[in-house]
C-alpha cells in the first residue's frame, strides 16, 4: 500500500495514527491514496432515513474551516457506507437524517473497527433518529455507555469557545442542547452525538432553513471545533 503524505503539516498526531492504523488494518491489500486535503465522509444508510439531507452543509463547513482555521479541507464531501473498503480513507465520519437507521452486523462491525482503529462520527440529530441511531450504536459498542460531555470539554473550546456547551441552533422538543459521546479505553472521543438543535442544519445555504447570519456563524463554529477536535485527538 502507498500512502502519500505531501502537506500533512497541518494533519494532527492523531490523524497520522489513524492512517498508520489504516495501514495495518488493511494488511498491504489493494492501492490506497490519501489526498493532500482532508475529505469529510457521510454516512449512508439503510433504513429509510434521509441521510442525505441538506447536501450543502459539509462543503459550507468545510470552505468556512478553510478559510477561518489553519486546517485544509476538500471542500466537496465524501459519501461512504459502512461496509465499503474505503471506510478507512476518511478520519471524520458525518450522520444525520430525520427518520430510520437501520445497519446490519457487518456494517456494525466495520464501524467499530472503524472507531476503534483511531475513526470518528459525529453524529447530529435532525429530529426523528435518535430512537434508531442510539439503537444502531448499541449494536456496535453493546459494552459502552453513551457519556454527557460537560460545558468545560475540550471540544466547546478547542477553537471557538463555548461557555455553555452546545448552542440551540433549531428547536426541536424545547428540551435544551446536549452533547453526548462514545469514549474508547483511553478516554478517547470515538462518537459525538449533538442531541436537540440541529448544528449541521446551521451549515446548510441560507435560503434552506432561512437562519439568520449569526445562527449560522455560531453552528459553523461549533461544527469547526467538533472537527478540530476531531482530527488533533
Amino acid at each position: 500500500m502507498m500512502i502519500s503524505i505531501k502537506g500533512m503539516s497541518r494533519i494532527s498526531q492523531g490523524v497520522m495514527a489513524f492512517l498508520l492504523s489504516l495501514i495495518s488494518w488493511a494488511g498491504g491489500a489493494g492501492q490506497t491514496t490519501v489526498p493532500e486535503k482532508i475529505a469529510l465522509a457521510r454516512v449512508k444508510y439503510q433504513g429509510g432515513g434521509d441521510w442525505y439531507n441538506d447536501p450543502s452543509c459539509i462543503p459550507n463547513l468545510c470552505r468556512y474551516m478553510n478559510e477561518n482555521t489553519r486546517i485544509s479541507l476538500a471542500e466537496k464531501e465524501a459519501q461512504v457506507a459502512l461496509s465499503d473498503e474505503t471506510l478507512f480513507q476518511y478520519p471524520f465520519l458525518y450522520l444525520t437524517g430525520h427518520g430510520h437507521i437501520q445497519i446490519n452486523e457487518d456494517e456494525a462491525l466495520g464501524l467499530r473497527r472503524y472507531l476503534l482503529n483511531g475513526g470518528f462520527l459525529y453524529a447530529d440529530d435532525d429530529y426523528g433518529m435518535d430512537r434508531d441511531f442510539r439503537q444502531a450504536i448499541r449494536k456496535v459498542f453493546p459494552e459502552r455507555e453513551w457519556v454527557e460531555l460537560p460545558f468545560s470539554h475540550g471540544i466547546y473550546h478547542c477553537h471557538f469557545h463555548f461557555q455553555s456547551g452546545l448552542p440551540k441552533i433549531h428547536e426541536h422538543d424545547g428540551k435544551p442542547p446536549q452533547g453526548f459521546a462514545i469514549l474508547d479505553d483511553t478516554g478517547r472521543m470515538m462518537i459525538f452525538y449533538s442531541y436537540e438543535t440541529n448544528i449541521s442544519d446551521g451549515w446548510a445555504d441560507p435560503e434552506v432553513h432561512q437562519d439568520p447570519p449569526e445562527v449560522r456563524e455560531t453552528a459553523l463554529k461549533m461544527g469547526a471545533n467538533i472537527v478540530i477536535w476531531a482530527l488533533m485527538n
